[in-house]
Parts: structure tokens; sequence; C-alpha cells
């Protein structure tokens, strides 16, 4: 037994080369994650640099987000077809200098172009450093290699904001976009110089084009309309009801294609396998969680409890260490025989708690007050991430391994914007509901209203102020605390949004197998 684990374990880079690329791999997708968040916090002063308004440049995360999604599903055949290390080593390198001539651009539709071109790079990072990472250890190494690449998905969307703000509130705008330079740099050179380079000649000969046309339109279409359509008021405009048709039909074409496709360019046959199935709704699941809290949390901290980009960033920051110690004891629960199940649940209530404990904070919260709850969030991510991950590459092995990792990463992508999406809407909706509820109760013939009035404006006038102009500051200054306390209250309001999402996913728990550790699938691909 232990000559034929010895035997297996040979097969498999070690030492200093295993070091090189596992550094490697979590570079990428350090920066593929990483570049998804960290445009947020500076649009504000791209858009004055730019001078483009504060709609259009929201572009500038549209066209990352569309081209991402895009582009991870099909990394796994395009790695088949030009080789691993030629295409990974690639997608970093379009990675690195599409990071380069954003930071360098001087107009709004120049820097959307190189975004877009971001994406297509740093789409493959993601996916490929998985596979990559995973390819790197003997199977019963998985949970250890998963762990490596879930801290880093882990991290990754807590260091964009914390990365974007402190280089925003210090520096320029363009050094969120020139800090990938050098890292880019090291992580191309060391990708081709340890990487194997494995590939499928097959495919040259059947290159699956209608299907990454369908995947393109569809996907594509999809992630326009979830990124655009709060701001368009979604289905009172024409241009969302058009691409959602479109990416509808898109969709439906792909599927047929894809299954009728004997080289499909992404193997949905996978999800025959339920674990697999399930792992992948996970994903989505956590995608959704994950970015939900990302975008309100900062909102709230920034507009409502006055902390800076950078504070609001670092306060994040203990959770993404949290959610290391979740994982590796995770790891070394499964690792002992321990339920996986047992773990997901216990990740999702732990969101939960998050979710219950932010809804009652207030604008006096302090920064020690939410640190608890943040830590709550982070373990909770620690201990569903890693069996989620596990559980949508396990038996999965050459072609598959990348499939697989293509699909579950989608559906995180796919999560997250439809999280984004929702928690956006309901914002926008809650915080009007809100602002009329309030404003219900300041009216001339409530006796509290007009003696609260009465004191400001009395106040205002032993500073020397005119009774006209008294009066006419006491209704702004009404109406601002009107505005920031219906604010104050739509956060609250996703949070427990938040945490009935973490309570309804708890539901998905009795669709998995007892033993999260299906058989070896064979690679048909």
């Amino acid at each position: 037994m232990q000559n034929n684990l010895a035997a297996t374990e040979a097969q498999y880079p070690t030492g200093i080369v295993r070091a090189i690329i596992v550094t490697t791999c979590i570079i990428a997708s350090l920066l593929a994650i990483i570049d998804s968040t960290v445009v947020n916090v500076s649009l504000r002063y791209i858009a004055g640099s730019i001078g483009a308004s504060t709609t259009d440049v929201a572009w500038v995360i549209t066209a990352f987000a569309i081209s991402n999604v895009i582009i991870i599903p099909l990394s796994g055949m395009l790695s088949e077809l030009f080789g691993t290390k030629n295409y990974f080593t690639a997608s970093i390198l379009i990675f690195t200098i599409a990071s380069f001539m954003c930071g360098h651009s001087t107009s709004l539709w120049q820097l959307v172009l190189w975004r877009f071109i971001q994406g297509l790079g740093g789409g493959a990072l993601m996916t490929q450093s998985q596979t990559i990472l995973v390819a790197s250890y003997p199977p019963q190494k998985l949970g250890f290699a998963s762990v490596i690449y879930g801290i880093g998905i882990a991290a990754g969307p807590a260091l964009g904001p914390t990365l974007g703000g402190f280089i925003t509130d210090n520096y320029s705008w363009h050094w969120v976009f020139y800090i990938n330079v050098p890292l880019g740099i090291l992580a191309a050179t060391t990708s081709w110089l340890t990487i194997p380079n494995e590939k499928n000649q097959k495919l040259k000969k059947n290159i699956d084009w209608w299907g990454i046309l369908f995947l393109a339109v569809g996907i594509g279409s999809l992630q326009y309309v979830l990124e655009e359509g709060n701001s368009k008021n979604w289905f009172d405009s024409r241009i969302i009801i058009f691409f959602s048709i479109i990416a509808a039909i898109g969709l439906i074409a792909f599927l047929y294609t894809e299954l009728t496709t004997k080289m499909a360019a992404v193997n949905i046959r996978l999800m025959k396998h339920r674990n697999l199935a399930i792992g992948v709704l996970f994903n989505f699941i956590i995608g959704a969680i994950l970015y939900i809290a990302i975008y309100t949390f900062p909102l709230m901290a920034q507009i409502n409890l006055g902390w800076t980009a950078t504070v609001s960033g670092m306060a994040l920051m203990p959770g993404a260490f949290m959610s290391t110690i979740g994982m590796i004891f995770s790891q070394k629960a499964i690792d002992k025989g321990v339920d996986p199940k047992i773990l997901i649940t216990g990740g999702f209530i732990c969101t939960f708690i998050f979710g219950t404990w932010m809804s009652f904070q207030s604008e006096s919260s302090s920064f020690n007050e939410l640190f608890v709850p943040l830590l709550f969030r982070g373990l909770g991510i620690g201990l569903f991430m890693l069996p989620v991950i596990m559980m949508s590459i396990q038996g999965l092995s050459g072609a598959n391994l990348g499939q697989g990792a293509g699909l579950g990463n989608m559906a995180k992508q796919l999560g997250g914007a439809v999280g984004l999406a929702l928690i956006g809407t309901h914002i926008s909706n809650a915080q009007a509901i809100y602002q009329s509820q309030l404003s219900a109760n300041i009216n001339p013939y409530s006796n509290n209203t007009t003696e609260a009035i009465g004191n400001v404006s009395h106040w205002l006038q032993n500073t020397g102020i005119n009774s006209n102009t008294a009066n006419s500051m006491c209704n702004t200054l009404f109406e601002t605390e009107v505005i920031k306390n219906s604010e104050l209250l739509s956060y609250l309001s996703s949070f427990r949004m938040l945490a009935t999402i973490s309570l309804i996913s708890l539901c998905f728990m009795f669709f998995l197998k007892k033993k999260a550790t299906p058989s070896k699938i064979p690679n048909k691909h």
C-alpha cells in the first residue's frame, strides 16, 4: 500500500518546483479576484479624472464582469487546445498588459476596452489556478490543495476594497491597475518555467464554435442584464428586455448544442453527477453571499458611520483571516471523516448569525462593535467554502477537472452578479419605502415635529441667523436626516436578507449524499 502511494506521489511535482507552482497559482488567482472588486471604491475618482459621468463609468466594472464570466467556463477547453502552460502564461500576460493599459487610459471607452480585455485574461486565472493546483497534488491531498485555492477566493473580495481604498486615499487611481504589472510579470515567468504543457490534439479538428458563440451571447447578455438592470429600472427599460430575450435564446441554444455535440466546449454532462451539480449550486450561493456583504458593508461604513475607504476595507481583513482558519479546520475535519454536510451547515449558520447581528447596528456603531460579527462572516465562509470546492471537483481528472472547475467558478461569478443585482434593487426599493415612512412623521400638524423644528430654529436664531433662513435650514436639516436614516435602514434590511438567504440555503443540504466523495468520473472529453 505504501509503495503504491509512493509511486502515485512520484507522478506529481515536489519540493521547490511545487512551491513555485503553488505561489504562481495563488498570485494569479488573487490578481483575478481582487480586480473584480478593487476598482469599485475608485469609480468616482476615475470619473472625475477622465471626465465621465458616474453612470457611464460603471461600464468599467460591467465590461470586466462580462468578459470574465464568458471566458471562465471556456478556460478548460482552451487549456486543452493550446496547452496548460501556454494558455495559463498567455492569460497572465494578457491580464498584465491590459492592466498597464487601463492605468494608462485617458478616456472612458479606452479604459472600458482594456478592462474587457483584462477580464478575458483574468477569467482564466481563477479556473486554471484551481485546476493546476489540484493537478499538482495526489488525490489523497485534494483537501490541502483546495485550502490553498480557497484562501485566495476568501481573501480576494476582502483585499480588493482594502487595497483599492488605500491606493485611492493615498495615491492616484492609476495605481489600482499598475500594481498588477510586477506581480503579473513574476507569475508569467514562473508559470512558463514550471507548469507542464498538456494538450488535447483532437480538439484542433473539433472546436465547438457554435457552443462558444451561444455561450458568449447568452452568458454575456445575462451578465449585462444583472449588472445594469437596477440602474435602468429593470424591465421598464427596453434595452434590458431586449438583452433578457437574447440571453434566454443564447443560453437555450447553448444547452442544446452542448448536449448534442461530441466535443463540447463546456462539458455540462458532468452535471448529471448529483454532488457535482449540488456543488455548482452551492458555488452560486457562495458567490451571492460573498458579494452581498462586500457590497453592503462598505456602503454602510462609509456613508452612515463616516469611515474612510481604507478603514472600511481594513475592517474586513480579520474576517478573511478567520476564513483561512475555517478552511484549515474543515480540511482536518474532513480528513478525520466528518460529514461535509455538518461543516456546510455550520458555515451557513455562522453567516446567518452575521447577517442577524449586523441588522441590529446603528449609526453610532464602532469598529469594535462590528469586529465580532465580521469574524462570524469570515468563519462561515471558511467552513462552507472548502467542502463546496472539493465537492465540485472530486472524482474529476484530466479534461473533466478543468471543466468542473470552470462550471464551479462560473456559478460563483454568476451568483455574485445575481447577489449584487438583488441587493442593489432591494436597497433602492427599501430606501424609498423607509424615506416615505420617515417623511410621513415630519409634518406641521405633529407636535413633536413643530417642537423639534422650533428648538433648532430658535438655536440658529440665537447665533444671528434671521427667522426665515433658520426655518429653511431646519427643513433642509430634517430632509438630510430622513435620507441618511432611510439609507441606514435599507442597509440593515439587506443584512436581514443575507441572513434569510443563509437560512434558506440549508434546505439544499437534503439533496447531498451522506458521503460527499464520489468515485472517479471517467474522462470522456
